[in-house]
């Protein structure tokens, strides 16, 4: 693996456009949420992102379900377990530990300067509360750049930004955005993403999905330039080839040039170094 692309970032047209590695892995065949991926991703300097839960204690887990049962060895809603309880169980992929927020903590102390890692924040505000919001205050009000925090609850949102005003924030729009163009109304799509770059959450990262992004330009509407416009960063969320080991097919290579020419800021993917590994196979004559 030492002589293959770490999958960190691509460049086109003096841009550059960052590989996010979805919920902690470089490989689809990889565990969900692996801490060894997180190391290394913190010395080399990646962008990631994994999904927490709140516990029964106010402080969180590294999972995506809010039942224990669908990523642990355990059973009940997260939000009734505590921590203790919860690092004692063993995830059904690769049977570590479950990562607690209070790991985070020491590990973000280590991290190379140009590493982001995402908290995709899966409960609303009212299961997270007060208690939650303290935690994240208590533990996290100094990771500064190091982070951002996204999630599709704008209350949450904006409740994090009233904790934590230091700490970049993220929101979701795609699934109105998808449902407002499907009526083919482009100067609504456009209203409503321009309500949310200019709303209470003061985003700094738009999460747009890269097949939304595609059917708004063919439309005619260049959804990235748009939040760029504003000063906001673009993820888009997530891209995996159909085969590593093949690299790009033509109608593959045809959807994420087009996207790399939009200048998205990340790209979301769990498969990191065969798409960087691809995108220089493409770009680099005579190979």
């Amino acid at each position: 693996m030492s002589d293959m692309p770490p999958g960190l970032d691509l460049f086109h047209a003096g841009h550059r456009t960052r590989l996010k590695w979805h919920r902690l892995r470089l490989s689809l065949d990889a565990p969900l949420f692996s801490a060894e991926t997180m190391a290394l991703g913190f010395a080399l300097g990646a962008s990631m992102e994994l999904d927490l839960r709140v516990r029964g204690d106010g402080g969180f887990v590294v999972l995506h379900d809010a039942d224990l049962s669908g990523e642990t060895s355990g059973h009940g809603l997260v939000c009734e377990n505590s921590g203790k309880a919860i690092r004692s169980l063993r995830m059904r992929a690769g049977g570590t530990a479950p990562i607690l927020s209070e790991d985070l903590v020491s590990l973000l102390t280590k991290a190379h300067p140009e590493a982001l890692l995402q908290f995709d924040m899966k409960d609303r505000l009212t299961t997270i509360g007060a208690r939650g919001l303290d935690h994240l205050a208590e533990h996290f009000s100094k990771a500064g750049g190091s982070i951002i925090v996204s999630g599709r609850d704008l209350d949450l949102i904006v409740a994090i930004k009233n904790r934590l005003p230091e700490i970049p924030r993220g929101i979701d729009p795609t699934d109105k955005l998808v449902d407002i163009l499907a009526t083919g109304d482009t100067a609504a799509v456009e209203a409503e993403l321009t309500a949310d770059l200019q709303g209470p959450t003061e985003p700094d990262m738009i999460y747009l999905s890269w097949p939304l992004i595609l059917n708004a330009q063919e439309a005619g509407l260049d959804l990235i330039g748009l939040c760029h416009d504003a000063g906001r960063r673009v993820d888009a969320w997530t891209y995996n080839l159909k085969s590593r080991h093949a690299g790009f097919s033509d109608t593959e290579w045809q959807q994420f040039s087009t996207l790399m020419a939009l200048k998205p800021d990340q790209i979301t993917t769990d498969e990191a170094p065969a798409t960087e590994r691809a995108w220089i196979a493409r770009i680099t004559p005579g190979r």
